[in-house]
């Protein structure tokens, strides 16, 4: 009834939707969306998408949507859009968990009557193809053979005159996260060199990218997305699409632990970063 007073007569009480819909958590918006439809007959995100408009309406549109079909929506719109966007390939394949990817296949199958290895095989290409392909089937633990992957990963790249790819993608793809940090310490050791560094200077563009982000995300899912919402944020102008789709997909997963990384990472807080930089989104 709140919503529905705020988007009827003339003018919208945007304040009104957008403190009672960040208030609520994403299964108690899902019953309130089933209700305004009992209640008046209508879609809610369809009045949503009528009365609002921009970067709010995106927010706010993405926030009514259920976690899983969130993704599903962002990685389609990635691959059907006008070009590839990548960045958003590389952030929800990298970071999402082997049951969640599970989830996001099928849901996308659902939802689009469509395989998503498929969509993405047939708008990328090459070692960036490649590894989004392994990081959409489960990955395995591994855990005894820690050294002999760091060995072959610094065979393939700081030992080795130009990059042997196909290695880099092989261990850091399919590997779990667990052992990809044992990893990385005997890597360490062996090469003087932290996994990221190597990465940066023996690959480049799309394919670093991902690798990077498969990396940071197995060290540590809320320090990576600190890292995500800080790029977004610098600069002269903000990556709006960037900031609203990671605060809507952590919002009740790990938000307080990215602000706390935020912090700890870049001696501020993620509150003030956003209040000094994202205009709209102050209020939130």
């Amino acid at each position: 009834e709140t919503l529905y007073k705020a988007m009827k007569g003339l003018g919208t009480d945007e304040d009104s939707i957008m403190n009672l819909l960040t208030s609520r958590s994403n299964d108690q918006r899902q019953k309130i969306k089933a209700a305004y439809k009992t209640l008046h007959g209508k879609d809610l995100v369809s009045d949503l998408k009528g009365e609002l408009g921009g970067k709010f309406e995106s927010l706010i549109v993405g926030l009514m949507a259920p976690p899983i079909l969130y993704d599903v929506t962002s990685l389609r719109h990635a691959i059907k859009g006008a070009g590839t966007d990548e960045k958003v390939l590389v952030e929800i394949l990298s970071s999402r968990t082997p049951q969640q990817i599970k989830d996001i296949i099928a849901a996308y199958r659902q939802e689009y009557d469509a395989d998503l290895e498929k969509d993405i095989t047939g708008d990328t290409s090459g070692h960036f193809e490649r590894l989004l392909v392994i990081l959409l089937q489960v990955r395995g633990q591994i855990l005894e053979v820690k050294e002999a992957d760091a060995q072959a990963l610094f065979n393939a790249g700081e030992k080795k005159f130009g990059t042997d790819e196909e290695q880099f993608i092989t261990i850091l793809g399919n590997r779990s996260a667990a052992h990809l940090r044992k990893v990385f310490d005997a890597y360490m050791k062996l090469a003087g060199y932290e996994m990221e560094e190597s990465i940066q200077r023996e690959t480049s563009g799309s394919l670093r990218d991902l690798l990077l982000a498969v990396v940071k995300c197995a060290r540590s899912v809320p320090a990576y997305f600190a890292e995500t919402l800080f790029n977004s944020l610098k600069g002269a102008g903000t990556d709006d699409q960037t900031l609203i789709r990671v605060m809507v997909s952590r919002s009740e997963v790990d938000m307080l632990d990215i602000r706390a990384n935020y912090r700890r990472l870049f001696a501020c807080s993620l509150y003030s970063s956003i209040k000094d930089s994202a205009g709209r989104f102050r209020d939130v």
